[in-house]
């Protein structure tokens, strides 16, 4: 009996090569090509931001700094991307990887100064890489980094056709002494929110499966916004704070920074909290976004899941002296941020509590949820 050979079994003395394997070396390098553009589009003093070495430089000294300590953050953009993967809309997830970083960094003071990306796939295809890195490159320009470098991986077998993961790094610098590190907030402080642009990059895995349970028609225009396609209101990027925040973090009129990520306005504000401090948060004192609302509706979600799984409108919260109000809401307003005063730090034990009163967040009666941490 004959061997048959079988589809994609090789022939005896055949010769491999990369690209029978699944690798191709020709649109890496022509990625190479398209995105060094796109970089040099970054460049900020400290870094020409030019790509092709094995490493990128950066020089503090250049860039206004005298005796910095260094900050770093890394991060992804979660199930959001199987959404902008379905969807075939890459062009935002590149903003909300650095948005991601980016905002870390701030809370701790920190200037984004530099950022390095890593874009993994099956197989290169469609100019897809070039559109998601389009899109970093605009967060870095967004935040005032450098996208001085990065690592575009094809790795057949890894991953399914059409899927593709990605990662940020981000180093940044803060002078000596003026690093946030929550030793300023004491009780009495004021506690202000600024609107998120949408979901940001948390919570999507429940996304995700309420636009499948529910049959969501993700191409037609939003329920509660007849204007915006209903992907694109969940795929709005996340917004980036740094430029609205670093003028009034060097002028010392905050005190702390929470970027409220995965475990809501509840998980991340005790983060920046010191030992014997209580943030409580009043849900009454800022409007539910239609699109958080739509979420909530849809999946009958109880308020203190939407606390925990959704930032709920707010992706920044900044605690600051009662005294600097005034001049802290004009300074936020001047730079395009909508803020509102959601509470205040007490004595008690490290944690935090929301409230909301009935109707607030849909609820049926007066609610308390609390997180101690």
């Amino acid at each position: 009996m004959t061997d048959q050979k079988q589809p994609g079994q090789k022939q005896p003395g055949e010769a491999y090569t990369y690209a029978k394997a699944g690798v191709s070396i020709a649109a890496g390098n022509a990625l190479v090509k398209a995105i060094g553009p796109l970089a040099k589009s970054t460049a900020r003093p400290g870094a020409d931001a030019s790509l092709g070495g094995f490493g990128g430089f950066f020089d503090l000294k250049a860039a206004g700094y005298v005796d910095p300590l260094l900050v770093a953050a890394n991060d992804g953009v979660g199930t959001k991307l199987k959404l902008a993967i379905d969807q075939d809309r890459h062009d935002g997830v590149g903003i909300d990887l650095v948005a991601m970083c980016v905002n870390d960094l701030i809370v701790q003071g920190a200037e984004p100064l530099f950022f390095l990306d890593y874009f993994a796939t099956g197989k290169l295809e469609n100019g897809v890489a070039e559109r998601v890195i389009a899109g970093i490159a605009e967060g870095c320009k967004m935040a005032g980094c450098a996208l001085i470098g990065g690592e575009t991986a094809e790795m057949p077998g890894m991953y399914a056709s059409g899927d593709y993961d990605l990662a940020g790094f981000c180093v940044g610098a803060v002078e000596r002494g003026q690093a946030l590190t929550g030793d300023r907030v004491k009780a009495g402080d004021l506690i202000l929110g600024l609107a998120s642009s949408g979901v940001h990059s948390n919570g999507f895995s429940l996304v995700r499966r309420l636009a499948a349970d529910k049959g969501w028609k993700l191409d037609r225009p939003a329920l509660f916004d007849q204007e915006l396609i209903l992907a694109d209101a969940l795929l709005e990027p996340t917004r980036i704070y740094v430029k609205s925040l670093l003028p009034i973090v060097r002028n010392g009129k905050i005190n702390a920074l929470a970027h409220i990520t995965g475990g809501g306005l509840l998980e991340n504000i005790p983060r920046v909290l010191p030992q014997g401090l209580h943030a409580s948060i009043d849900a009454d004192r800022w409007p539910q976004p239609r699109l958080m609302a739509f979420l909530q509706a849809q999946g009958n979600i109880e308020p203190e899941e939407m606390a925990r799984t959704f930032n709920c409108g707010v992706g920044m919260a900044l605690i600051i002296s009662e005294d600097n109000l005034n001049s802290v809401l004009d300074d936020l307003e001047n730079a395009g941020e909508t803020a509102f005063a959601i509470g205040l730090v007490e004595p008690g034990e490290k944690g935090c509590t929301l409230s909301g009163s009935r109707g607030t967040w849909s609820a049926r009666s007066d609610w308390t949820a609390t997180h101690h941490g």
